[in-house]
């Protein structure tokens, strides 16, 4: 892997890679794979299965964050057949942020729609990093419904930082429209399937995050603020120490989210993280996304919508325990 696509806590894991790359460009082609090389291949995924076995939220964010991560065009193009983008909100205009389409999976007709950041820099501009503005929300709302209109599932592949953020979008109503989504994708009727691919950030997430399976990727997280948001709230400063303690606190990795009943299901990513085997990654999601396809076409709309309504009141119930009134001692009292 490329130095500058390292994590910070990957130092161990770079050396040995690095080691592994000099001893496969010395061997001799004619004598095969050596022994040695073979002992540090296993050492490698070893290395790989420990740390990545055991992340702390800090770098699960690290992770979801990466550079090489697949986005919603990635996986458009592993996964998904005939594609045809459809373009902006029939109000202001077509935000790159949010993409939007007719696809086929397998024997399924789908309207997908997902972030896209970008992986060069004129692409994180042209996206804005996937910050979606208003007009990006408004757009994908209009595509559920055409989805609805012709009985096709909806496919939602969450990865964002966050709405955009600029005065802008405010002015142009992006809480509203984010909350107008969350109204309307909660009485859709047809399938809804999210899928957090990357970061899960705010409103911005939630703004196409309403459905009746709710899943994440291994290493991605979903969040009401980012970290270093958290952080600068708490501690008035976002800094290497500060963050970690933010995002511990957060509870957004994938496996404290599925133990609060907020997802469904955890995805497996391959060993590494879907950015080092993003082919592995999209056959892996493909399968997952069939899976709930195949069962909820079966499910009569009018049933889909009261488990979709059911689900999302469990989120978030609690039992509170009250401490016994003394009856006996209250009722002498009285007398």
């Amino acid at each position: 892997m490329p130095p500058q696509s390292r994590l910070p806590f990957e130092k161990d894991i770079a050396e040995m890679e690095d080691l592994l790359a000099r001893l496969e460009n010395g061997a001799d082609p004619s004598l095969g794979v050596s022994e040695e090389v073979r002992r540090i291949r296993r050492e490698l995924m070893n290395l790989l299965r420990k740390k990545y076995s055991d992340l702390s939220a800090w770098e699960t964010v690290q992770v979801a964050r990466h550079r090489d991560r697949p986005q919603t065009l990635d996986y458009v193009e592993l996964i998904f057949e005939d594609f045809v983008e459809l373009h902006g909100d029939r109000a202001i205009g077509d935000d790159r942020a949010l993409r939007t389409g007719f696809a086929r999976l397998a024997d399924f007709r789908v309207m997908l729609i997902g972030h896209q950041k970008g992986h060069s820099l004129k692409e994180n501009n042209e996206c804005l990093y996937g910050c979606a503005h208003p007009e990006g929300y408004r757009k994908a709302l209009n595509k559920m419904r055409l989805a609805a209109k012709f009985h096709l599932p909806v496919i939602c592949l969450i990865d964002t930082p966050g709405a955009y953020p600029g005065i802008g979008a405010e002015e142009r109503g992006q809480a509203q429209l984010i909350a107008t989504n969350l109204l309307e994708m909660s009485r859709l009727p047809t399938p809804i399937i999210c899928v957090v691919i990357g970061e899960g950030g705010s409103g911005g997430a939630l703004g196409i995050g309403v459905g009746d399976r709710i899943a994440m990727l291994e290493h991605a997280y979903y969040s009401v603020i980012s970290p270093e948001g958290c952080a600068g709230i708490l501690w008035k400063t976002a800094t290497e120490e500060t963050k970690p303690l933010a995002a511990a606190a957060l509870k957004l990795t994938a496996r404290d989210l599925f133990q609060l009943r907020v997802i469904d299901d955890i995805i497996r990513e391959p060993l590494g993280g879907a950015h080092r085997e993003p082919r592995e990654m999209a056959n892996t999601l493909k399968a997952y996304l069939l899976r709930y396809l195949r069962e909820l076409r079966n499910i009569p709309i009018p049933e889909l919508l009261e488990q979709r309504y059911r689900k999302y009141r469990r989120i978030g119930v609690f039992e509170e325990l009250t401490a016994p009134q003394p009856v006996a001692a209250s009722s002498a009292a009285q007398a």
